[in-house]
């Protein structure tokens, strides 16, 4: 019997485009992303380097969490004579097992790392069962 997997990831470094084009004008990158199981929840943290709460964007819908992103270009009067990094958004979907109890994901961003909280589903959580003696 095989495991059934509590959030899927897929390992594209690009967006998918099936879903039609981007609206927004600019670069879009797909975020690095740790993931780490315990006994009680699954944790992502999201690598989102400039991104404020204002420009983040978290939705679950269909059992598909989507984070949208915007990175503001940085106000300077000085025009750049060479770059080696572009500013621009950051998108990343993952598919959410039923084992996942969607009214208590919770996310935090501090630093330009988001992290994701998804807990478990109680009826999936181990627990003691208690001995009663007569």
């Amino acid at each position: 019997m095989t495991k059934k997997k509590e959030l899927s990831v897929t390992e594209k470094k690009a967006i998918d485009k099936s879903a039609g084009e981007p609206t927004k004008h600019g670069v879009v990158f797909t975020p690095n992303v740790d993931i780490y199981e315990t006994e009680h929840e699954i944790v992502v943290k999201a690598d989102l380097p400039g991104v404020t709460k204002k420009g983040l964007d978290i939705d679950l819908r269909d059992g598909v969490l989507t984070l949208t992103a915007q990175v503001e270009e940085p106000k300077d009067d000085a025009k750049p004579v060479y770059r080696e990094y572009q500013v621009g958004g950051f998108a990343r979907k993952f598919q959410v097992g039923e084992t996942i109890d969607q009214a208590k994901i919770s996310a935090k961003l501090d630093k330009g790392v988001l992290t994701l909280v998804l807990p478990k589903a109680d009826r999936l959580k181990p627990r003691k069962i208690e001995v009663k003696a007569s």
